[in-house]
C-alpha cells in the first residue's frame, strides 16, 4: 500500500474549478472516508434519537439526545484546539476516531442485549462526542494545510457537499436499518464506519512543519492566547455572534422533528429517515446553487436571506406539527428549505472562521467558534425541548423562528472580507540587538515604540493605532498602552507587554502580512527622516528575600 502524502503547494493545480482540492491525494481519500463515516454517524442520529422514543415518550428526553451529542463539543473544544495547536494533529486524529469506533461498538451492543435505558443511550451518545470533540478542531486545522489558502473555499464547499450527501442518503440508511434490523444495527454500521478514517489517516504522511528553536508553549499559556487572539479579532467576535444568534432557535429543528414526526405525523422510522434526507437533500441542491448566488451577493446578504429561509421552514414544520391532512409533505417540504438554508449560512461562517486567522493559532480559534456553535445547539435543544413539553411542539417551533428573526436584526455587524494570503507570516520585526541575553522565562518585557506626529494628525494617528493595540494583543502581548507627552505634543510613546523573552521572540514568529499593514497605517504618520525608535526591557525581579 502507498502512503497518502500531502503535496507541496507548488504541485497543487490551480484551476477555477470547484473540485481542485480532489486532485491533491491526501485531501481526496480524507473526503471520502469522511462521506463513509458520516453516514455512519447520521444512521447513528435516526437510530439514537428513534430509540429514545420507544425508551420514553418525554420531549425533554427525546431532546436531551441532541445535547448529549453537542454538550461535550462545548466543554472540550477550546482544550482539543489548543492541544491540536500544540502536538501532532494526525495522532490525535487517530485517537480521537479509535475512542469514536469503540464508543460506538459498545452502544450497538449494549442495544442487542437489550440493556440500553435512557440514561445509557444520552452516556454512550455523550462518549461519542467526546471522541468528535477532541476531533473536530484538528480535522478543521487541516483543511487548510491540506489544500492551501488558495483552494480553502473551495475545500470547504466539498466538505460541506460531502457532509450533506451523506446527511441525505445517511438517513434513509438509517431509516432502512431501523425497520429491518433494529437501532442495534445503526450503531454497528456507525462502528464500522470509521475504519475508512483510521486506514488514511495510518497511510498519511504529513509534510514536517517548520522547526523553530523556541521551546514548547505550555498547555495553559497558549490556552490563554487562543481566547486573547479571538477577543482581539474583530472579524472572529462577528462570526461568533452571527454564528451564536443563528444556531440558538435553529436547534429547534434537531430537537423536535423526532417529536413531530413520532407523535404529530404519526411517522415510522422510514418517514422519519426520509424527513432528515429531505433536509440533506435541500442542503446538497443549496451547494450545487451557491456558486452563481454568490457572484451577486456577498456573504452578508446570502447569510441573512438563508436564516430567512430557515425560519420560514420552522413556521411551516410548526403548522405540519398540528396533525392536519398534508401535513408529512409539508414536513418534507420545511425540511428541503431548512436544509438549503443551514448550509448556506453555517458554510459561509465556517469560511469566514478558517480564513480569519494564521496558521499558529488556527485550531484554537476555530475550536473557540465550535465552542459557540455547540454550546448554542445545545442550549437551544434543552431550552426548546422544555419549551415544547410546557407549551407544544407547535408554540416551540414558531418561537424558535421568531428569536432566528429577532437574531436577524439584532446581528448587524458584517463579516467583510480577508486575503488569506495575507494571514501568512510576515517575519518584518529584526532581531532586537542585546548586550546579554536575558532569562528566557519568568520576567516581563516591555516594548516602547516612539513616534513624531504633527498634532493635527493626532486623531487619525490615535485611530489607527487602537488597530496596532488589537495586533499586538493578538500576537501575545499582554497589556498595551499609547502615551503623549504631555511636553511636546509630537511625541508619543507606544507600550507592550510581553510574558517573557522567550514569549517575545515567539511574538516574532507570529507576525502576519496583516500586521505588517496595520503597523504600516500608523507608521505612515510618523514624521522625521529615522524611523521610529524601539527599545526593549526586562523586568528586574528583587534579589534575596
Amino acid at each position: 500500500m502507498h502512503a497518502v502524502t500531502t503535496p507541496s503547494p507548488a504541485d497543487r493545480p490551480d484551476t477555477d474549478s470547484p473540485w481542485t482540492p480532489l486532485g491533491i491525494p491526501a485531501f481526496r481519500a480524507l473526503w471520502l472516508a469522511a462521506i463513509a463515516s458520516n453516514l455512519g454517524t447520521w444512521a447513528h442520529e435516526v437510530g439514537a434519537a428513534w430509540l429514545m422514543t420507544s425508551l420514553t415518550s418525554s420531549p425533554t428526553l427525546v431532546a436531551l439526545v441532541q445535547a448529549a451529542a453537542t454538550l461535550p463539543m462545548f466543554l472540550l473544544a477550546l482544550p482539543a484546539g489548543v492541544a491540536a495547536d500544540l502536538f501532532d494533529r494526525r495522532k490525535i486524529l487517530l485517537l480521537a476516531q479509535g475512542w469514536m469506533a469503540a464508543s460506538a461498538f459498545l452502544l450497538a451492543a449494549s442495544t442487542w442485549l437489550e440493556l440500553v435505558t435512557p440514561p445509557v443511550l444520552l452516556l454512550l451518545t455523550a462518549s461519542l462526542a467526546i471522541g468528535m470533540a477532541l476531533s473536530a478542531p484538528a480535522w478543521q486545522a487541516i483543511t487548510p494545510e491540506l489544500v492551501g489558502f488558495g483552494a480553502l473555499p473551495k475545500a470547504v464547499a466539498l466538505n460541506s457537499m460531502g457532509f450533506n450527501v451523506a446527511r441525505a442518503l445517511g438517513p434513509a440508511m438509517g431509516g432502512l436499518l431501523l425497520a429491518l434490523a433494529g437501532p442495534w444495527a445503526n450503531f454497528a454500521v456507525n462502528a464500522l464506519s470509521f475504519s475508512g478514517v483510521l486506514l488514511v489517516l495510518l497511510r498519511w504522511r504529513r509534510e514536517p512543519e517548520r522547526s523553530s528553536l523556541l521551546p514548547e508553549e505550555g498547555f495553559l499559556g497558549a490556552l490563554r492566547l487562543g481566547m486573547r487572539y479571538v477577543f482581539n479579532s474583530p472579524r472572529m467576535k462577528t462570526v461568533l455572534l452571527r454564528s451564536g444568534l443563528f444556531v440558538l432557535p435553529a436547534s429547534a429543528w434537531w430537537a423536535l422533528l423526532p417529536v413531530v414526526a413520532r407523535f404529530s405525523l404519526d411517522l415510522g422510522p422510514g418517514g422519519y429517515g426520509a424527513l432528515v434526507g429531505c433536509f440533506g437533500a435541500g442542503a446538497v441542491c443549496a451547494a450545487w446553487m451557491l456558486p452563481p448566488i454568490r457572484k451577486r451577493l456577498d456573504a452578508d446578504a446570502l447569510s441573512l436571506m438563508a436564516s430567512g429561509i430557515f425560519a420560514v421552514s420552522l413556521v411551516i414544520l410548526a403548522v405540519s406539527s398540528r396533525g392536519a391532512p398534508g401535513g408529512a409533505l409539508a414536513a418534507g417540504g420545511a425540511a428541503v428549505l431548512g436544509g438549503g438554508g443551514w448550509l448556506t449560512v453555517l458554510s459561509g461562517y465556517n469560511v469566514a472562521a478558517q480564513s480569519a486567522v494564521p496558521a499558529w493559532v488556527r485550531a484554537r480559534a476555530l475550536s473557540i467558534y465550535m465552542l459557540v456553535f455547540f454550546g448554542s445547539l445545545s442550549l437551544g435543544s434543552a431550552l426548546w425541548g422544555t419549551v415544547a413539553e410546557q407549551l407544544g411542539s407547535f408554540v416551540a417551533l414558531l418561537g424558535a423562528s421568531a428569536a432566528l428573526l429577532l437574531g436577524l436584526f439584532s446581528g448587524k455587524r458584517r463579516l467583510g472580507q480577508v486575503d488569506p494570503s495575507r494571514l501568512a507570516p510576515s517575519r518584518h520585526w529584526p532581531t532586537p540587538l542585546v548586550h546579554i541575553e536575558p532569562e528566557p522565562e519568568g520576567s516581563e518585557v516591555l516594548i516602547t515604540v516612539e513616534y513624531r506626529v504633527d498634532p493635527s494628525d493626532a486623531e487619525e494617528f490615535m485611530a489607527a493605532m487602537w488597530v496596532v493595540g488589537r495586533s499586538r494583543r493578538r500576537a501575545g502581548s499582554v497589556r498595551w498602552g499609547l502615551w503623549n507627552d504631555t511636553a511636546d505634543p509630537e511625541r508619543w510613546v507606544e507600550s507592550f507587554v510581553d510574558e517573557s523573552w522567550t514569549e517575545y521572540l515567539r511574538h516574532h514568529e507570529r507576525l502576519t502580512g496583516l500586521d505588517a499593514s496595520i503597523e504600516g497605517r500608523a507608521t505612515a504618520f510618523h514624521r522625521g527622516e529615522e524611523p521610529p525608535v524601539v527599545s526593549h526591557y526586562v523586568a528586574v525581579r528583587r534579589q534575596g528575600r
